[in-house]
């Protein structure tokens, strides 16, 4: 990859990472209006490592406490709030992780066209739109329970249809399920740290079986990646309350219209 590709690329997944507009739907637009080659293994390891290392750092004290917590109400025989929550992110991840093992390589086979992406990017955009108008948007995240977090961990498992969006998917899902835009939102950034967590492995195992690993490609793109998903999760947290989920609707519904475009008139 050059080194403007590299760069255009990870700043478009690291802002598109965390925001319900589906990132997928963004790395095919520069290929079909640029040209450019698909990005390859290199790049996905790269900011997969950047988004991980985003969402930690920013929810730093929030993770230390879920483990410190998660473990121990094992050894004090009762469960805090966040040693709670803790669990429930493991519950919550077990659905992508089978669906993943089940699905990955009929979706990687048949689902990853640009028609299939432009129709998830409208469709889950309504969805989104729908949740936000619907949704009671009371609870918070302490009001979270198994069931309730079985569910978006089921949603998010539909993430692995290119164009949905995990994010998005989750979000919506918990906004139909009665939490707070800001709740939902928390609890879909904390539940993308295994699911990452995990797809960057598999990535990191994969490329170390080819002859060579362009470390210098992986590190710049790692580094802008993480700066920009850091920005967007700090933001996007700050003015959620307020601008609602309109916006990234409305913005979805342009994004595959624009696919559409493409698809039938180039």
């Amino acid at each position: 990859m050059e080194i403007l590709q590299i760069i255009f690329l990870a700043l478009i997944q690291g802002i598109t990472e965390f925001l319900p507009i589906s990132s997928s739907a963004h790395l095919i637009l520069p290929s079909q209006v640029l040209g450019w080659p698909d990005q390859g293994l290199a790049f996905d390891v790269a900011v997969h490592f950047g988004s991980l290392a985003a969402v930690l750092i920013y929810f730093r004290k929030d993770v230390w406490s879920l483990i410190c917590d998660g473990l121990g109400g094992f050894r004090d025989g009762e469960f805090s709030d966040d040693g709670r929550l803790a669990w429930l992110i493991v519950l919550a991840t077990i659905p992508a992780g089978l669906a993943g093992l089940i699905f990955k390589d009929f979706i990687e086979e048949h689902l990853r066209s640009a028609a299939v992406i432009a129709a998830t990017t409208i469709v889950f955009g309504i969805l989104l739109w729908w949740s936000d108008v619907r949704g009671k948007r009371r609870e918070e995240l302490p009001a979270l329970n198994w069931k309730k977090a079985l569910l978006i961990g089921c949603a998010q498992a539909l993430a692995l249809i290119p164009g949905t969006s995990r994010s998005g998917i989750t979000m919506t899902a918990g906004l139909m399920l009665g939490m707070k835009r800001e709740a939902a939102a928390r609890f879909s950034f904390l539940m993308s740290i295994p699911v990452i967590a995990l797809s960057a492995l598999l990535l990191t195992m994969e490329l170390l079986e080819t002859e060579s690993v362009p470390w210098d490609d992986i590190l710049m793109g790692a580094a802008l990646s993480g700066v920009s998903a850091y920005l967007c999760i700090h933001y996007f947290l700050q003015f959620i309350s307020r601008i609602g989920m309109a916006p990234f609707a409305i913005y979805r519904l342009l994004l595959g219209g624009a696919l559409i475009w493409m698809i039938w008139f180039t």
